[in-house]
């Protein structure tokens, strides 16, 4: 059996951004039962030089649309980076979603040998399709998805395993 490119990019990352979605809902919860201010859990770092959690959350969501749009051979929609509630993160989400919903197989199946340059503020790196989305698309939303929930968890969220990976069928 082989995996297209497609199966192994929008559907893996739709369901990344799906559970992140639940975790930033938990984080609603967890504040309104508590009595937390949102902005507070909003601001939380883990340490003083990481991101904090909004960030985090702009960041995966910034890499799934690049990823995707990329492989697709389309243009990267750009976004403000300016949410401020947890509301607005979660609708930043659905954004997302709903822009890979719009992505077919036929745009990105074949993109494994497919020139792909990535913008960065002094530099730009440059990757094949298939180390594109495996070495460096994947791993910043795993990594990015998984401190916004090392964030949460530390500040008292109750989320398990479970809420990192999903519902499984």
């Amino acid at each position: 059996m082989t995996i297209s490119m497609y199966q192994a990019s929008v559907p893996v990352i739709t369901r990344s951004l799906t559970n992140l979605r639940t975790l930033l809902e938990k984080a609603v919860a967890h504040a309104e039962a508590n009595k937390i201010d949102p902005v507070v859990l909003l601001n939380v770092r883990l340490f003083p030089d990481m991101f904090p959690l909004v960030r985090q959350v702009q960041i995966a969501t910034d890499m799934a649309k690049g990823g995707a749009s990329r492989l697709a051979g389309a243009e990267v929609p750009k976004y403000e980076d300016n949410e401020a509630s947890f509301a607005e993160l979660i609708a930043r989400i659905n954004k997302i979603i709903a822009l890979l919903e719009t992505f077919k197989p036929a745009q990105i199946n074949g993109s494994e040998d497919r020139d792909i340059t990535v913008p960065m503020r002094d530099r730009s790196l440059s990757f094949k399709g298939l180390p594109y989305l495996f070495d460096y698309v994947l791993p910043n939303i795993y990594f990015h998805v998984t401190t916004t929930y090392a964030i949460l968890r530390h500040n008292g969220v109750v989320l398990g395993k479970g809420d990192f990976l999903g519902k499984t069928d």
